[in-house]
């Protein structure tokens, strides 16, 4: 039961850095990105591919930040000029493009059987719980690391310029911020984030293949970030775990409903996540840590 536990609160701080991955580019410069699962599984395969070419597990990680923001790079030049709902259908339809090319490129993903025996740090040292709780306390301290970051950033002036172009991108063009650049520094640092939490959980199961990465991880995600608070890194954090832990929960609800297929018992698991988000958006339309918006001071009163 320890195991399991540890198990779902590692799993818990990977989905948060998805959701501070996505809570940067939606709730700051305001693009939709759905192809979250794609940078997942761009950073898993990076550190997965480095580190079984020799390379240490910490070159893993590193490789896997770079090439999550360089890919997030190539994405955002190809839709420059599509408009903001199209660059969440073209970044979904790249997401699968990544799913795909892992499924038949055996030649460097081993396709459908996926690469196993991945780098463990320390495993062979700690053994199987020592370990665990290692990489528990890693994985907890980098989202912390990431969480402050982007909380600072949140609170500076670069992410008030990103907030305003959120809200106006063609006021805050005319105020002299320059849009473009802005959306390709936030996309590619969210990139790197969603790439390193997928570097992160392929050291963790010591294996991946394409079934890891479907695009319903990305709709968890989205889950999260709305019910925890689009615009606010704690709203995100606290909305990941609340949606695994959740998920986690149903597994063990629906033993209480007997004579179900699997097929079902995995329906009525989503049927119940759905239905929890319909209520947190009805008691707390705005999150359950809704975005602060600083007041404007009060008008200092002329005397003559």
């Amino acid at each position: 039961m320890l195991s399991y536990v540890i198990f779902t609160l590692t799993l818990c701080g990977i989905y948060a850095l998805l959701a501070l991955s996505l809570n940067l580019i939606w709730g700051g410069v305001g693009l939709v990105n759905l192809g979250l699962a794609g940078f997942f599984a761009v950073g898993a395969y990076a550190s997965a591919l480095a580190t079984g070419a020799g390379a240490p597990v910490l070159f893993g990680w590193t490789a896997a930040l770079a090439v999550g923001a360089v890919v997030g790079l190539v994405v955002t030049f190809a839709t420059l000029r599509l408009r903001d709902d199209y660059l969440a259908i073209v970044s979904l339809g790249f997401a699968e493009v990544i799913r795909l090319v892992a499924l038949n490129e055996r030649w460097l993903t081993k396709g459908s059987d996926g690469i196993s025996g991945i780098k463990a740090p320390l495993k062979a040292e700690l053994g199987l719980m020592g370990f665990n709780l290692f990489y528990l306390g890693l994985v907890t301290l980098i989202v912390a690391g990431v969480w402050l970051l982007l909380r600072r950033l949140d609170g500076s002036p670069y992410g008030r310029a990103m907030k305003a172009i959120r809200e106006d991108q063609q006021l805050a063009a005319f105020a002299g911020k320059t849009v473009l650049r802005f959306k390709l520094q936030a996309f590619a640092l969210s990139a790197a984030i969603a790439a390193l939490a997928g570097a992160l959980y392929a050291h963790f199961q010591s294996y991946v293949s394409p079934d890891h990465f479907q695009p319903l991880i990305t709709i968890y995600i989205f889950l999260a970030v709305t019910a925890g608070g689009v615009g606010r890194p704690s709203g995100a954090v606290v909305g990941a775990y609340l949606v695994v832990i959740f998920l986690e929960a149903t597994r063990f609800a629906t033993e209480w409903v007997p004579g179900l297929q699997p097929v079902q018992v995995a329906a009525l698991r989503e049927i119940l996540v759905g239905l929890a988000l319909i209520l947190v958006l009805h008691l707390r339309p705005q999150g359950l840590l809704p975005e602060r918006i600083p007041r404007a001071p009060k008008p200092v009163p002329f005397k003559a």
